[in-house]
């Protein structure tokens, strides 16, 4: 399947959007080693065809360099010739975009997220009761219920892809792996990174009420 056009605009465009986010995160020290990636989709959308611009594979991302982005296609595939390698975990991009059709995908490691993931990996979600951040993810139900869904982490990325089509859901937009962090999405890089930013409140807040019952 031939690729659609992207214009270089587009992809500045994008590539501008990762840089800013990742510089952002990385100050936050969100990504220990060289962990975590970042995306954002370029282009006309359909389920069957559609790229995005995404991080390089094995990089430093508090270091800004020309070869920190490529773009990729529906497959996970480079679109264009280039020696560098899409992150590891692109086919999880890949499945995300497919079926929820957004616009930009962030995914970070913290400390937090790793904890409350294995904390409540035996119900495979992460229960949330009226947090005011909920907000953040677009619920404004006043004293809101979400359940984060966790799935599996295997070092074999596309036996996790099944478990992200299961278990996604459409009204949370952010499901994490067990012990590894969380992919949060928006329709927009604006969006995404205010869901990213409510996760980790969210998880903070879940870590130390746990703690906080837990010692009474």
């Amino acid at each position: 399947m031939s690729h659609a056009v992207i214009t270089l605009e587009e992809k500045q465009r994008a590539y501008a959007q990762l840089h800013e986010v990742k510089a952002l995160f990385s100050q936050r020290n969100w990504f220990a080693g060289t962990s975590g990636n970042l995306s954002v989709r370029v282009g006309d959308f359909s389920p069957e065809q559609f790229q995005f611009a995404i991080t390089a594979s094995g990089k430093d991302k508090s270091q800004q360099t020309p070869e920190d982005f490529l773009l990729v296609d529906q497959s996970g595939k480079p679109s264009e010739p280039t020696s560098l390698k899409p992150s590891a975990e692109t086919l999880i991009h890949c499945e995300i975009y497919r079926l929820t059709g957004c616009g930009a995908i962030f995914h970070v490691h913290t400390v937090f997220n790793n904890v409350i993931s294995e904390w409540f990996w035996d119900r495979k979600s992460v229960p949330v009761d009226g947090v005011e951040l909920i907000k953040g993810l677009g619920n404004w139900e006043e004293e809101a219920h979400i359940d984060i869904p966790i799935v599996s982490n295997f070092a074999d990325i596309p036996r996790i892809v099944p478990e992200i089509t299961e278990r996604l859901q459409h009204d949370i937009p952010g499901i994490m792996l067990r012990k590894h962090g969380i992919y949060a999405w928006g329709k927009n890089a604006f969006e995404a990174k205010r869901h990213l930013e409510a996760f980790e409140f969210i998880f903070e807040y879940v870590y130390r009420w746990e703690l906080l019952n837990r010692s009474r």
